[in-house]
C-alpha cells in the first residue's frame, strides 16, 4: 500500500472539499458535530473516567464521521440508521476500541516521558507560584516539557490519523494501520502543515470576531452564546475534511504506486 505524496496546497483543498461535503447535508453534519461536542463536554466534567472513555471511543467517532461523509459524497441522504451501519462489520468495534485504548496508553506514556525529567523544577515552581500568587514561574517551568510533549504528540497524531479508515475500509491490522498512517502523514507533511494553519486561522478568526463584537458593546454572555453555532459548524466541516484527506492520499489512482509530487484531485472529482 502506497500513499500519494501531495503538494502543500492540498491541505487547503481538503478544507474546501470538507466544506463542500458539509453543504450537501448541513443539518445532519451539524447535528453530528453537536452530539460529539456534547460528549466532549460531558467527558470534561467527569474526570478522570470521562476523558479516558472519550479518548478510547474517538476512533469509533472518527470512522463514523468518515463513513457518513462517504455516504453523503455518493449522493445518498443520511438517515439516522446509517450512522451506526459502519460498525456492523465483524470485529470492527473491538478493533477500533483497541486502537483508542492504545492511543490513550501511548499518550500517557509520552506525557510521562515529557514531564518526569522536569518534575523537581515543576514542583518548585508550583510552590513559588502559590507563595507569590503568580503563575509565571509555573508557566516558565512547564514550557520545555510542554514543547517536548507537543513534538511527541504530533508523531502520535500522525500514526493514528488515517488508522481508523485503514482498519475499517482496508482491513489492515492495528500495527499496519499505524505504520501506513505515519508514512502517509510524513509524505504529506507540508500539506498537513497548511491544513493545520488554515484550521488554526479559522478558529482564531471566530474567537477574534467574538472579541470584536464584545468590544463594540455586545454583552459577553450573548456573544459567547452566539459563537457556539459557529464553532459547531467549523467542527462539522473539520470532521468532513477528514474524508477528502483520506481519499486523495489512499484512493486516487496514484495511491497504488509511487507518486511523489502528484497533484491533488481536481474539484470535479472531489466528493460533494
Amino acid at each position: 500500500m502506497q500513499a500519494v505524496s501531495l503538494p502543500a496546497r492540498a491541505g487547503a483543498h481538503w478544507v474546501q472539499q470538507g466544506w463542500q461535503i458539509f453543504r450537501t447535508q448541513p443539518i445532519a453534519f451539524f447535528a453530528w458535530a453537536m452530539f460529539v461536542s456534547m460528549i466532549l463536554m460531558l467527558a470534561s466534567v467527569t474526570p478522570p473516567l470521562g476523558p479516558i472513555i472519550f479518548v478510547v471511543v474517538m476512533p469509533l467517532v472518527t470512522f463514523i464521521s468518515l463513513a457518513a461523509c462517504r455516504t453523503a459524497a455518493s449522493g445518498q441522504k443520511l438517515q439516522p440508521a446509517m450512522w451506526l451501519a459502519p460498525l456492523r462489520q465483524p470485529l470492527i468495534v473491538r478493533r477500533l476500541l483497541s486502537m483508542g485504548g492504545l492511543y490513550m496508553v501511548v499518550c500517557l506514556l509520552f506525557g510521562l516521558l515529557a514531564f518526569m525529567p522536569f518534575m523537581t523544577e515543576i514542583a518548585d515552581a508550583v510552590q513559588a507560584a502559590t507563595a507569590s500568587n503568580n503563575l509565571m514561574p509555573l508557566l516558565d517551568a512547564a514550557r520545555t516539557p510542554m514543547l517536548i510533549f507537543g513534538v511527541l504528540y504530533v508523531l502520535l497524531a500522525a500514526m493514528f490519523w488515517y488508522a481508523p479508515a485503514l482498519v475499517g475500509w482496508r482491513g489492515t491490522s492495528l500495527v499496519q494501520s499505524l505504520f501506513f498512517s505515519g508514512i502517509a502523514c510524513w509524505r504529506n507533511k507540508w500539506a498537513f502543515l497548511v491544513y493545520g494553519l488554515v484550521w488554526g486561522s479559522i478558529f482564531m478568526g471566530i474567537d477574534l470576531a467574538t472579541t470584536l463584537v464584545v468590544a463594540i458593546g455586545l454583552p459577553e454572555s450573548i456573544a459567547a452564546s452566539a459563537q457556539v453555532p459557529f464553532n459547531v459548524i467549523a467542527g462539522a466541516v473539520l470532521y468532513c475534511s477528514f474524508y477528502p484527506s483520506y481519499v486523495s492520499v489512499f484512493e486516487q489512482p496514484g495511491a497504488s504506486e509511487e507518486a511523489d509530487g502528484a497533484a491533488p484531485p481536481p474539484a470535479d472529482q472531489t466528493p460533494g
